[in-house]
This record gives C-alpha cells, sequence and structure tokens, in this order.
C-alpha cells in the first residue's frame, strides 16, 4: 500500500472556492478560500468555534455548504456523500475516537479496505472464492498497514484494550486502509503526552513521505509549527491568514485572535 509511492508534482489536490455554511442563521464558515496541494502537511488552526470541523465535515460530505464549491483532483465534490467522496480519495480521522471497540485491531483495519472491494452481495451469500481472494488481500494490506502505524503486535487485541495512544494509531491506520490521497487529521494528538505526540508527529511525516497530503486541525503549536508545510488560520468562520509556520507566528490578526485585544 506506501511502496512505489512517488509524489506527482505540486499540483492542487483539493481547492474550496468561497466556501460557507450557515446553521439556523449561524454563519459557521463565510467565503473560506483553501487550496491544498500534493505532497503537503497542511495545518488549519485557530480558536475553538472557528469553523475547523465544519470544514473537515463538508470536505468530507458529512454536511453540505450553504454556498461555494469545493473540488477534489478539479471534480467537485461539494455535494457527494460520504461514501462517494471515500472511494475518489479523501479520508478522515475523529477529535473524538470512533472505533469499533468490540472487534480486533486487525478487523479494524479490514473495515478501512471494504470502500474498495469489488464483491456484490452474492458472492457475500455463498462466500464464493472471489470473496475469499478478496478477502485474503484486505487481511494482508490491513496487516502491511498495521505494521506501518506500529500495531502489528496488537492485531488479534480487542480495539478496546489498547492504551489510548495506540487507539489513536489504530484510527489513522484504518483511514490510510481507504487508501486515500488525502489525509484528514482531526486533533490527532489531543490528550497524548509529549512522547506520544513527537511519536504521532513522527508517524504523521512517514505518511506523508510515504506519498499522502494531509490536512490536519491540531491545537498544539508544537505539532503545528514542528510539521507543516503551511497553515491556514479560521477566526469566527472566516480565514485571517495563511502562510508557512514561521510567517503565521508573526501574523500580528493571529496573534490577535488567540490572545486577544486590550481595550483602550
Amino acid at each position: 500500500m506506501f511502496k512505489n509511492c512517488e509524489f506527482s508534482g505540486k499540483a492542487q489536490l483539493l481547492d474550496a472556492k468561497n466556501i460557507s455554511k450557515n446553521y439556523e442563521g449561524v454563519c459557521a464558515l463565510l467565503n473560506v478560500n483553501l487550496t491544498i496541494e500534493s505532497g503537503q502537511i497542511f495545518g488549519l488552526i485557530g480558536p475553538n468555534g472557528a469553523g475547523k470541523t465544519t470544514f473537515f465535515n463538508l470536505a468530507t460530505g458529512m454536511d453540505t455548504a450553504s454556498s461555494g464549491e469545493i473540488f477534489f483532483r478539479g471534480d467537485k465534490i461539494t455535494r457527494k456523500k460520504p461514501f462517494q467522496i471515500t472511494k475518489m480519495g479523501i479520508s478522515r480521522t475523529f477529535q473524538n475516537i470512533r472505533l469499533f471497540n468490540e472487534t480486533t485491531v486487525l478487523h479494524n483495519a479490514m473495515i478501512g479496505h471494504h470502500c474498495k472491494t469489488g464483491c456484490g452481495i452474492i458472492h457475500a451469500v455463498f462466500r464464493t472464492s472471489k470473496l475469499k481472494k478478496e478477502e485474503a488481500v484486505i487481511r494482508e494490506r490491513a496487516r502491511e498497514t498495521l505494521s506501518f502505524v506500529g500495531l502489528i503486535d496488537f492485531q488479534d487485541q480487542l480495539a478496546r484494550s489498547l492504551p489510548y495512544g495506540e487507539q489513536r494509531r489504530l484510527e489513522i491506520a484504518r483511514a490510510l486502509c481507504t487508501e486515500p490521497e488525502l489525509l484528514l487529521l482531526d486533533e490527532p494528538t489531543a490528550g497524548m503526552n509529549p512522547q506520544e505526540t513527537k511519536g504521532l508527529m513522527d508517524l504523521i511525516e512517514r505518511i506523508r513521505d510515504a506519498g499522502k497530503t494531509i490536512l490536519l486541525i491540531e491545537h498544539d503549536m508544537r505539532v503545528i509549527m514542528g510539521i507543516c508545510d503551511r497553515v491556514a488560520v479560521l477566526n469566527y468562520g472566516e480565514k485571517i491568514a495563511e502562510g508557512t509556520p514561521a510567517e503565521i507566528q508573526k501574523d500580528q490578526r493571529v496573534i490577535e485572535a488567540y490572545l486577544g485585544v486590550e481595550e483602550e
């Protein structure tokens, strides 16, 4: 799955144009423009309630924009269903871990691969040789992914038995098993200690080096400044800044959004 992956240059992968989202009169996003090039680790930051997860939900089909369009590899995805967007090559994790706790680590990973299966209901009912061959391939690919994220030794354990940091890695593994070009990570280091955080930063960089593009929501600025190529900042649903981590650190609008402005 991760072998022989090469970057296809700095082509636009995800392009959001004038995206707005309103919820019963509340504006969650307003005319947001965002372009992510292939091969990047792109950070999306901002105070709580800035609209970051809303953008993730729109990009993955879990919600629909009130206006504007989102394109993936030039194809419009704004109103496609989540399973369609997943098949096109976008996958995500969630801020709150969502694993199948009563199944094994291996089966959690295998579930991700099932969006790529070709066998239909007839093959499943009669357990045909084609289905069994396909399942064997899925099992092996899932093992390769678990090995990549450092979980192969846990493959037979129930997901709920994993320590918190390993559960985070398993959710990333399951997302990788959909074979995405673009991986969306929603606060992957939340709740981790410094050692776990450093390990996950290393994993994210290895995922990028293996040919994936990553869009990352993260509150830990050490993570954002340590691994991101570019960063965009949302505040009250609007994009107020975009640039390299060094540029963002010095941007007065970003400083004011996080720290506030003293009233005269």
